[in-house]
């Protein structure tokens, strides 16, 4: 009996221990209070999990900004190493058009003209340079459509320094391969007097004098570089061919005209063109945000890509005309 006690008590005891501390909190009456004060149930409570962090609005519409501004950038590359010259190539192809009909018709410019006509045709066989429009005027603006010819010099062919400028890179680069010739290579020129041909005398650039005392040449210019062009290479040409009479040129021409030179009115347009695309994407935001966006973006593209063509002609005209 002795035992049986024993194992009675032993047995409690152990049940007690076996509680653990709600047990024990249970048998003396305990409470657990809670982080606010309230009475709980003696099991501490987990704390709450923390929100999602969202991103800020602000700095969504940044990184937006940021990517449309690369697109541009990379955009305005683009145009100027590739789409310029699909440009250019169409342009050439209307302006021989129209001097072919003059020509048939004998009504070609033999003096100063409208800048951008077509007043010349050029061939210059060691460079691959055949059937190329020659256009009135040197500014930027002028030399997107083809070379240029200074318009305060005779036409080519005409007694006296002809002088006709060429993009190097840009615009279909007519003029890339002008460092190439060499003393002895031939220039053709077709106008409305007839053809005249000349034969190159000596290559140079900006920092160097060509002295040539023959008194009818033509020169050309051209950039120095594809990249970042610092200056200009001329080549001077003897005319050995009858030189043709002309009725004069223009008394003064301006400085976007100039070697190496920008259009800096091309500036204004370019801020209004900005301004235009900056609606054209507010707009598509909203239209996005109403209706479905894909719908939205597809008709907003052409727009916008008309807008584009227009703002990268205009940065284009404020570059170096020889570019």
């Amino acid at each position: 009996m002795g035992s049986h006690m024993a194992d009675t008590a032993l047995a409690e005891g152990a049940g007690s221990a076996g509680g653990g501390p709600e047990a024990a909190a249970g048998s003396s009456g305990a409470r657990v209070l809670t982080a606010d004060g309230s009475p709980g149930t003696g099991r501490a409570d987990r704390a709450p999990s923390a929100p999602p962090v969202r991103r800020r609005p602000v700095m969504r519409y940044i990184s937006m900004a940021l990517i449309l501004l690369a697109g541009i950038v990379f955009g305005f590359a683009g145009y100027l190493y590739l789409l310029s010259g699909v440009q250019e190539s169409r342009s050439q192809v209307l302006e021989y058009a129209q001097l072919r009909t003059e020509l048939a018709a004998q009504t070609a410019p033999l003096g100063p003209t409208a800048p951008g006509s077509p007043v010349a045709v050029l061939d210059i066989p060691s460079i691959g340079v055949r059937n190329m429009v020659v256009v009135e005027g040197t500014t930027p603006e002028n030399l997107t459509l083809g070379p240029g010819h200074l318009r305060d010099t005779p036409l080519p062919g005409q007694a006296g320094v002809s002088e006709i400028f060429g993009r190097r890179a840009t615009f279909g680069g007519p003029f890339a391969g002008l460092a190439q010739l060499r003393p002895g290579d031939l220039i053709r020129v077709i106008t409305g007097q007839g053809e005249s041909t000349y034969t190159v005398a000596a290559t140079a650039d900006s920092g160097q004098t060509v002295e040539d005392p023959a008194p009818n040449r033509l020169i050309l210019l051209t950039a120095s570089s594809p990249l970042i062009p610092s200056h200009y290479i001329e080549v001077d040409a003897r005319l050995i061919t009858s030189a043709h009479p002309g009725p004069g040129i223009a008394r003064e021409i301006t400085r976007p005209e100039l070697p190496l030179a920008g259009d800096g009115s091309a500036l204004v347009f370019t801020i209004g063109w900005e301004f235009v695309l900056a609606l054209v994407v507010a707009g598509a935001a909203i239209a996005a945000a109403r209706w479905t966006p894909r719908i939205a973006y597809v008709g907003i593209a052409p727009l916008a890509l008309a807008v584009l063509w227009a703002l990268y002609h205009s940065l284009a005209a404020s570059l170096p005309n020889l570019y």
